[in-house]
């Protein structure tokens, strides 16, 4: 496998009257402006027609460089493949984000749900306490079911030592087997792959 894939085309945006505001105001300024101020809100729409109708205008038609290949062992085991991919990209946005979209209280553990009376926090623009606590814990479960998928035989830790028995098929067996830890431990697997799955158009910062 070979992918590479360019950065986005960023376009010229003019913010002479942003900056000058912040200069004279700070965080504080409002709609409530002098001939000075409109005399920048003007040049900085000038400035952005200029933009638009030069540079923009060649920005907008490049598109993104995509170049993938894919070679046929990729896909002799294709959940493995891409879990190598999603696992540093999972850890990137969890990083670098810059806000949280809504999670159902049903995808959360008791202690991280919403039990206001008006659940709907997203929708009227107010949140909660674990508003943003719920969508880390998602993305930990989807993480660590990545991360999961990458180990070749995490079975391998329900299992107790190997004895050896040569009256047995295959000269020995496992002294014991935790199963119950092992469906544990894959229906946590399979829960972060179905989270993956609900919130794919939630991966983006």
């Amino acid at each position: 496998m070979k992918v590479y894939i360019g950065p986005y085309r960023s376009r010229w945006i003019s913010t002479i009257h942003d900056k000058h505001m912040m200069r004279r105001y700070g965080l504080e300024w409002n709609d409530n402006q002098d001939w000075k101020d409109r005399a920048w809100e003007r040049a900085e729409d000038a400035l952005q027609w200029i933009y638009n109708n030069t540079i923009n205008l060649y920005l907008d038609k490049v598109e993104r460089k995509i170049n993938i290949r894919i070679d046929r062992e990729d896909t002799w085991s294709m959940d493995h493949t891409l879990a190598h991919i999603v696992v540093p990209m999972l850890k990137q946005l969890k990083e670098t984000k810059h806000g949280s979209p809504y999670v159902d209280d049903v995808d959360v553990p008791e202690h991280l749900r919403n039990n206001s009376p008006n659940n709907k926090e997203f929708w009227n623009g107010d949140i909660d306490d674990n508003h943003h606590a719920r969508w880390e814990w998602v993305l930990d479960e989807m993480i660590w079911a990545f991360e999961q998928k990458t180990r070749d035989g995490w079975e391998g830790d329900y299992y107790g030592e190997w004895i050896e028995d040569d009256t047995k098929a295959l000269g020995g067996s496992f002294e014991s087997c935790d199963s119950e830890g092992m469906k544990a431990h894959q229906k946590r697997m399979s829960n972060g792959f179905q989270l993956f799955g609900k919130y794919y158009e939630a991966l983006w910062d």
